[in-house]
């Protein structure tokens, strides 16, 4: 394999920018090059004007269209990159208040660094109120550190207990950002547990994560907490929440979430992916506990806030809105009951993963696959069912956690066994043993209904009834189980079977529990 090949097969950073800049960025980036002299005619605008045209990422067509020779490509490459980044820093769009507190901390920078001690002073302290009232508390240590510096070296005498003020704020806003510090860490430690472990499964490991959660949650006055360390401390309570299967807590930490910003309302437009999460974990924690009237309830505000624009709108956030809400469109669907009311979303989903291609991760379109395959399920198009499914079955590890390759396994041979394909369930039936027998932590939910649904193979017609409801009994215990429950979450084998036992579709089973 040549090395042009081998660059095809991996996204490129640079072309992945490129692709990702919109109309008025990119309008931006040519008055950009236009204003730097004699840049227009710049290999790394030719460059830049090759790459836009690109269907995708091709080092061989860039070689041979004379641009640039193979040895200087790199270069190219990251002198591009760097000027597409500046370019962006200076688009309006992009001014958040990071940017601008970060700008006045440069600029007072470079003032001191002139000796112009009096003008940086000021600078410093318009950029530290900001930096403070908008809660970014590292930027304003810094600021503070810097303060202390200049003042060392130029004294005004105007106020004499001007060292000691600095040295108290400095103090107060490492102890904050010590805190949120821990905070962060201790949630990014939970989410790390539940990546390479997955939920606690008995008591033992229960303990050993509650353990592991309060050794590790560090001391703190809640009076003084800021917004920002208030968030990091809802955010890890919430993932040893999920870990421990604690759905109706989780609900609660989510809620405190969302009430942090009703409390700070500008935060919204400064943090919107953090609001965004807190609504995604509101809403999936009311999906979790099978709180309907309340999920639809926030689905529905959660929507008007993104048609009435309440939420920034960015590349990011883009994103993460079609996520949650159509991922939650779908729970919904399968709260009510209603699989055929929801196939219009399946067409809008696929669409916009293809508009999103160089931006989603594998795993959450194998994600919306299960759901579409679970919605096509509950309407009895198992055919449709059994398409989606092969999709995730199919995709590399790499992507696809361990539940979710099982789950879509089991679906698979339901769905199979549905469309009465005999031959074929046979051969679904050696291929999820196979796979199954590979996983170290199997659910007993999973095992019953395995060894269970096995012999439906040597039964007559006039036994699969009586059947359906044994198997039904075996599984229901595990039902309300705090370990076991989970397996439920991701099928709702109960409904299938109730609907074989009483000879109803799976959508009317679920509209009469509800």
């Amino acid at each position: 394999m040549n090395n042009f090949t081998k660059a095809n097969q991996y996204q490129d950073a640079l072309f992945v920018l490129i692709q990702s800049l919109t109309k008025s960025e990119k309008r931006q980036f040519n008055l950009y090059v236009g204003r730097l002299v004699g840049n227009n005619e710049a290999k790394f605008f030719a460059l830049f004007k090759f790459l836009e045209k690109q269907k995708k990422y091709d080092e061989k067509s860039i070689i041979e269209s004379g641009i640039v020779s193979k040895q200087q490509l790199s270069n190219l490459k990251a002198h591009l990159y760097k000027q597409i980044l500046t370019s962006l820093r200076l688009n309006p769009a992009h001014k958040n208040i990071r940017v601008q507190i970060r700008e006045q901390l440069d600029f007072a920078t470079v003032l001191y660094q002139k000796g112009l001690y009096k003008q940086s002073l000021k600078l410093l302290d318009k950029a530290k109120t900001m930096a403070i009232e908008n809660e970014e508390k590292n930027i304003a240590y810094e600021i503070v550190e810097l303060e202390k510096i200049i003042e060392s070296q130029y004294i005004t005498r105007s106020i004499s207990t001007r060292a000691d003020e600095l040295t108290i704020q400095a103090k107060e806003l490492s102890q904050h950002n010590v805190i949120t510090s821990k905070l962060s860490n201790l949630s990014l430690q939970l989410y790390g547990i539940l990546l390479k472990t997955g939920y606690a499964r008995n008591d033992a490991e229960l303990q050993k994560v509650n353990t592991y959660f309060y050794d590790r949650l560090p001391s703190y006055d809640y009076d003084k907490l800021g917004f920002r360390e208030r968030l990091w401390l809802y955010k890890a309570h919430l993932w040893r929440c999920f870990l421990t299967q604690d759905f109706l807590n989780g609900y609660k930490y989510a809620c405190k979430w969302i009430s942090l910003f009703r409390e700070y309302p500008k935060m919204i437009s400064i943090n919107p992916v953090f609001y965004l999460k807190g609504k995604n974990y509101l809403l999936e924690s009311l999906f979790f506990i099978r709180h309907k009237n309340e999920f639809k309830k926030g689905l529905n505000t959660f929507e008007k806030q993104i048609e009435n624009q309440e939420i920034p709108i960015n590349s990011n956030t883009e994103l993460l809105m079609f996520q949650y809400l159509y991922t939650n469109k779908l729970h919904l669907h399968f709260l009510e009951g209603t699989f055929e009311d929801g196939e219009y979303l399946v067409d809008h989903i696929n669409n916009k993963i293809k508009s999103y291609s160089n931006r989603l991760d594998k795993h959450h379109i194998i994600q919306f696959y299960y759901k579409i395959a679970c919605l096509y399920f509950g309407m009895g198009k198992n055919k449709k069912c059994i398409e989606y499914l092969s999709k995730i079955i199919s995709a590399k590890k790499l992507y696809v956690g361990e539940d979710l390759q099982c789950f879509a396994r089991v679906l698979n041979l339901i769905a199979h066994y549905e469309c009465g394909l005999d031959y074929h369930l046979e051969k679904q039936f050696k291929e999820t043993y196979k796979f199954l027998l590979k996983m170290e932590n199997l659910q007993e939910v999973q095992k019953v209904f395995i060894e269970s649904i096995r012999s439906l193979g040597d039964l007559y017609p006039h036994e699969f009834k009586k059947e359906f409801q044994k198997i039904h009994n075996r599984l229901r215990v595990f039902e309300n189980h705090p370990y076991e429950k989970r397996a439920f979450l991701y099928l709702d084998i109960l409904s299938w079977l109730e609907s074989k036992v009483q000879n109803k579709t799976i959508a009317e089973i679920i509209r009469e529990k509800t």
